[in-house]
């Protein structure tokens, strides 16, 4: 089964330790404003480019993002995330973190064969 979007990239996400920093080096470099999203004790942070579009996330390495290396992780929409997981098993992918759900979305970190990390992501 295959969605119209299934296999487009949805969305980027970069997970640090000191995701502030990191944020301000983007804001500086590329000219990315952000907009900060609750965790609860913390906050992470939406990327807006000069045209308004979100465009990314800047993420601390907590909570479900722990376990994330600290590199840009693409979301990868799939029509179905069980089989796309049992097909990265049966292939000699690894799951790293998930599934999660967001809302009525779902979504789960992947290492594939080789060993990069990438996200699957089922909309609701």
């Amino acid at each position: 089964m295959t969605t119209e979007s299934s296999g487009t990239i949805e969305w980027r996400d970069l997970t640090v330790e000191d995701a502030t920093s990191v944020r301000d080096f983007y804001q500086s470099v590329v000219g990315w404003t952000h907009s900060p999203i609750s965790m609860g004790d913390y906050d992470d942070y939406a990327m807006v480019t000069a045209n308004g579009d979100t465009i990314a996330g800047i993420c601390h390495a907590k909570g479900s993002n722990a376990k994330l290396p600290p590199q840009w992780l693409m979301y990868i929409t799939v029509a179905d995330l069980d089989e796309s997981l049992a097909q990265s098993k049966a292939r000699g992918g690894k799951t790293i973190s998930g599934p999660h759900s967001m809302g009525s979305d779902r979504y789960c970190i992947i290492a594939d064969p080789a060993g990069a990390a990438v996200a699957l992501y089922q909309k609701g």
